[in-house]
């Protein structure tokens, strides 16, 4: 499989022959105002350009979104992207607002899916702790969110995390499936009163400890304002650990093969 990082949390995934894109953020640099009540929210989003055309980034076979928050489903992209190509959402909610936004090529995946002999499984993800789901309004920002396992018989299983923070059921994840390649998002992005809502640097030593053999790529970092981890601290974390040789953390616009 190939890995191209595009920017935040987007990414080109070439997997058993086809082509996802993952959670687009589409804009120029500096569209968006940053996210009310998060770290740096002075800050405009996103942070930084795309390394790519936007054409080039969705001539895709499919899209898929963990969330449609709008740091992974942006308006740019709702106005770009043909509404007839095939995307696969989490459940019914989010098919109701692609839907609403023109989309008619629209796919709720679960482990029944099988897209070219591809499997897709739903994952549990906590888009933060737990005291922010217990307060009414931020439970409603955070909203529910999902991680995907990709399986096909000729590749290695590959585990998008999505947008969590490190909780049990995502290590119990990890050790029924022993996924080969596990996309982690690890910016640290914090949300002000209530800290971070998805993982960061240490997250990737948890992940080696839990799954030694797993080559691990880091995403979600460096383009939006509330992220508190850059790449190049992941980097020195993973080497400082000792498990560089098991931690890609691309540039935007670099691929990973695996």
């Amino acid at each position: 499989m190939k890995i191209t990082q595009i920017r935040n949390a987007t990414q080109i995934i070439e997997y058993a022959g086809k082509t996802f894109l993952v959670d687009p953020m589409l804009a120029p640099k500096g569209t968006y105002p940053g996210f009310e009540g998060t770290a740096n929210s002075h800050l405009r989003n996103p942070t930084v350009e795309l390394p790519m055309q936007i054409e080039q980034i969705i001539n895709v076979d499919a899209i898929l979104l963990t969330h449609t928050h709008p740091d992974h489903w942006d308006e740019t992209a709702v106005n770009r992207i043909p509404k007839d190509k095939l995307i696969f959402v989490q459940h019914e909610q989010d098919e109701n607002i692609l839907r609403e936004q023109g989309f008619t090529n629209l796919q709720i995946f679960s482990e029944d899916t099988d897209y070219f002999g591809i499997s897709f499984t739903r994952t549990v993800c906590q888009h933060g702790p737990q005291a922010a789901f217990e307060h009414e309004q931020m439970a409603e920002i955070l909203g529910e969110v999902t991680g995907v396992i990709f399986s096909h018989q000729n590749e290695e299983k590959l585990y998008i995390v999505g947008d969590t923070i490190w909780i049990p059921a995502v290590e119990e994840i990890m050790k029924q499936e022993q996924p080969g390649v596990v996309i982690l998002n690890t910016g640290w992005a914090h949300v002000l009163g209530f800290g971070p809502i998805i993982m960061g640097k240490e997250d990737v030593l948890k992940t080696h400890q839990v799954l030694p053999q797993a080559q691990i790529v880091a995403t979600h970092m460096g383009a939006v304002n509330h992220v508190l981890v850059t790449t190049q601290e992941v980097r020195e974390y993973a080497k400082a650990n000792a498990i560089s040789e098991f931690v890609h953390v691309p540039e935007d616009g670099e691929t990973v093969c695996l």
